[in-house]
């Protein structure tokens, strides 16, 4: 398929999403910035440092940050790939390319497209609390994964000839929207974000973001800006702020000048 016949196709996966106008009503599309494809640290230094980190900040994430972040998540890395359709930064069964990625912001809920690479508006409203416990529900992304059962290709170009099968099809989108959140986690470490892949909740996700029958909510995940203390550090920073208080107690007692009177009475032998 043609990349500009691949974005005559926008519209219609926008209204199959459930994107209707009532209920984003208020919200206008997010055109991203055009995504850097270069910065950050290099991939064995971010898989050093790839980790769960839920000391989250509720400083939002410049739009920058944030278009890098979803590119390099399930962004197009090419244009064309297996099937006719444009390759992107993780894999998917067939290229079925059927997850999406829905994102909670505090203003409504948005549609990740990869191409042209924006946030269609969904739904006006903050849901950020079903993306689960802790700060979580206060986070200023969190990312939804959404998988849509019609992506996959039951015609005569299927090499799988089960994939009609729900339990392959199963399979197929738990795995893939681990790569893609495996991606996430990637870029976090390597921009020294915070990212933590959690469950959701799924019932009322469904009925609140407009999905479809065929779609199913999968698990939510995480970034933020990381605060600048983790836990571990805590304990660290007890003992400096503990010596400090000592010494200006010392202070404040005249302790240091008995020393240094006394050091006055000492001569050499």
């Amino acid at each position: 398929m043609e990349r500009r016949a691949f974005l005559k196709t926008l519209p219609v996966v926008t209204v199959a999403a459930g994107a209707s106008p009532s209920a984003a009503e208020g919200l206008e599309p997010i055109v991203l910035p055009a995504s850097e494809k270069d910065g950050g640290k290099s991939l064995l230094a971010a898989v050093q440092l790839r980790r769960t980190n839920r000391s989250i900040s509720p400083q939002p994430l410049p739009p920058q940050m944030l278009s890098n972040l979803l590119w390099a998540a399930f962004g197009i890395n090419r244009e064309e790939a297996a099937f006719g359709k444009p390759g992107r930064t993780a894999p998917s069964a067939s290229n079925s390319q059927e997850i999406d990625l829905y994102l909670a912001l505090p203003e409504g809920v948005y549609l990740y497209e990869a191409v042209p690479h924006r946030l269609t508006p969904v739904v006006a409203g903050d849901f950020r609390a079903r993306a689960g416990r802790r700060g979580a529900a206060t986070a200023p992304v969190n990312i939804f994964y959404v998988v849509d059962l019609t992506r996959y290709d039951l015609g005569p170009r299927q090499p799988d000839r089960r994939i009609g099968d729900p339990e392959v099809q199963k399979s197929y989108y738990y795995t893939d929207t681990g790569f893609i959140a495996q991606n996430v986690y990637l870029f976090a470490a390597s921009e020294g974000l915070a990212a933590w892949f959690h469950n959701c909740d799924k019932e009322n996700t469904v009925k609140e973001f407009k999905l479809r029958p065929q779609q199913r909510v999968l698990f939510a995940q995480t970034v933020v800006v990381a605060r600048l203390l983790l836990p571990d550090d805590l304990g660290l920073l007890g003992m400096a702020l503990l010596a400090v208080t000592i010494l200006h107690a010392l202070t404040e007692t005249g302790f240091d000048q008995a020393l240094i009177q006394r050091s006055k009475t000492f001569s050499p032998l």
